[in-house]
Parts: C-alpha cells; sequence; structure tokens
C-alpha cells in the first residue's frame, strides 16, 4: 500500500525476577510459565546471553529468569548491566520484596534454612541478604511487597501486570486497614478515617462498602462527594503524568481503620468514576475478608 509504513515487531521481554529469598519467586515463575512465557530459575550468570538466544523460539516468546543469591556468579551490583547489555530484548528487572518479619515466619513454617545463613537464624541471613540486594533493588523496574499477598493475590497481581499488553499500563485502586498495616503496594495513598465509621451502625457492621446500604450512608455525609470529588481531579491529572514518566504501574489505595467499609466503597466508586474517564482500573480488596472487630475498629 503507497506510504503505509511498516511496524518492526516490538522485541521480545527479557525479565529478571529476582528479590529476597523466601519472597514468592518460585510462585512467579510458576504464573509467568503458566501465561506462556519461557522460564528459568537460578541460572548461572554466565550462561544468561545463551538461554535468551538459544534458539528462535525464545526471540519470539517472552523469557523470564529468576536468578538470586543461590544462583552461581550472582552479583547484585553487575547484574544490571548485565541484563541490559543483552541485544535483541526488552530487558526488565523485577525485584520481589517482603518484611523481614514475614520471611522469619515463613521460613519457620518450612523449616527451610536460610542460603546465606545455614548454621545461624534466619534474620541474620535476612539482614545479609538485604545488604547484598541493594544495588539490584535500586536499579529495579519494579517491585512487587509481597508480605500481606496471598499466592493468589500475587497471581493476579502478575496477570495483570504481565498477561496482556506490555505497552499497557496498569491502574489499580485498592483498599486497606490502617489497623492491619499501610498498604506496602500503594504509590498514592487517602486516609479515609475522619468520615464516619458505619462499623458503629448495629444495622451497617455486618455489611461492607460494597453494599448499597454503606454507601448510601456515607454519601449522606457532605465530605464523601467533596472527597471524592478532588481526588478524582487529582488522579484524573496525575495518573497520566506517572506514565509520561514511564511508570507502568500505579497503584491508588484508599485506608480506613478496619478495611471493610470507607475504604471499600471509595475504592468502588473511585474506580467507576475512572472508567467513566476513560480509565480501565483493577480494584483490590485487601482486608474485606477480615471479620468485623470492636477491637480493630476502636483503633
Amino acid at each position: 500500500m503507497p506510504g503505509a509504513v511498516s511496524r518492526r515487531p516490538s522485541p521480545p521481554r527479557l525479565l529478571l525476577v529476582t528479590g529476597m529469598s523466601g519472597a514468592g519467586k518460585s510462585t512467579v515463575l510458576d504464573a509467568l510459565e503458566d501465561m506462556g512465557w519461557d522460564i528459568v530459575d537460578n541460572l548461572p550468570a554466565d550462561l544468561l546471553q545463551q538461554f535468551v538466544h538459544g534458539g528462535d523460539e525464545r526471540r519470539v516468546r517472552p523469557v523470564a529468569v529468576g536468578m538470586d543469591v543461590r544462583s552461581r556468579g550472582f552479583d547484585a551490583g553487575l547484574l544490571p548491566g548485565l541484563i541490559r547489555s543483552i541485544d535483541g530484548v526488552a530487558p526488565e528487572i523485577l525485584f520481589l520484596d517482603c518484611a523481614g518479619g514475614k520471611l522469619i515466619r515463613r521460613y519457620d513454617e518450612t523449616r527451610r534454612r536460610h542460603p546465606l545463613a545455614p548454621d545461624r537464624p534466619a534474620e541474620d541471613g535476612i539482614a545479609r541478604e538485604r545488604a547484598l540486594m541493594a544495588p539490584l533493588l535500586a536499579a529495579a523496574d519494579s517491585t512487587i511487597d509481597t508480605t500481606d499477598l496471598s499466592p493468589t493475590e500475587l497471581r493476579d497481581e502478575l496477570r495483570r501486570r504481565y498477561g496482556g499488553d506490555s505497552d499497557q499500563p496498569v491502574l489499580t485502586i485498592a483498599s486497606f486497614a490502617f489497623a492491619r498495616g499501610i498498604s506496602r503496594t500503594a504509590d498514592l495513598v487517602f486516609d479515609l478515617r475522619f468520615l464516619p465509621n458505619p462499623h458503629w451502625v448495629d444495622a451497617l457492621r455486618p455489611l461492607t462498602g460494597q453494599d448499597a446500604a454503606v454507601h448510601d450512608y456515607l454519601a449522606g455525609n457532605p465530605a464523601w462527594n467533596e472527597t471524592l470529588d478532588r481526588v478524582e481531579s487529582l488522579l484524573i491529572d496525575w495518573i497520566p503524568r506517572y506514565w509520561a514518566a514511564g511508570k507502568s504501574y500505579v497503584t491508588v489505595a484508599f485506608g480506613c481503620t478496619g478495611g471493610r467499609h470507607r475504604s471499600v466503597a471509595a475504592a468502588v466508586e473511585m474506580a467507576e468514576r475512572l472508567r467513566q474517564k476513560g480509565f480501565s482500573p483493577n480494584v483490590r480488596h485487601r482486608d474485606l475478608a477480615s471479620p468485623p472487630s470492636d477491637t480493630i475498629e476502636a483503633d
């Protein structure tokens, strides 16, 4: 066709999956394999180039390589440069993080020894590994903190990030409970604890922010619409700016005390508002399944 410009296909993605031991690397690699990625775990650094370009198929399919302190030739300072020096691919680094206390519990539950502390407490190895991994964390294109994520939630997050069009930025609207810890994955956090708490209304306590009665109760407060209008205006302005700056994943989190009423209702309504403005947000309620608790709500 005269005047037509042929588009060159995008190079296949090369994803280095790394991070703290016990943070979920195996789960991530299994999920990527299910999504059609070509994966390998604990690849020696000197075989990286060979694996990526080891056949015609691998030059088409996206490639995920799991490497951490157990991998032969692993050097957190040199690995980012090595990954980004490979021709014919679009390199990315995904760093999996997790709070130290959670990692210690995981090692206790599995009775495994930390690779950097085979004869010492796991916390010693975790501290040493966190220091060694600092260059990779600083160089990472994206991070996922798995502290509060179940394996199913981690897989859902990976599908959002890596299961579709790699050029489409991912927007997530989340809710959480401050009483159970602030959202670790959020880029923007809005605190809704200034609004009246439906937990203290007997008829609303067993319900959640997904129920119309809870939403109607909150919307009856003049601060509700005023707050969401201001947040909506801010997000419509800021989210495209994040994407223009090269940030592929933006998470906006609403928090309340127990994570079941105010934050959930706000996340649901904000997601719908943004859909009407042309965005395609995912919605995640971190603490929605938690049972009602007067002790937590009183915090």
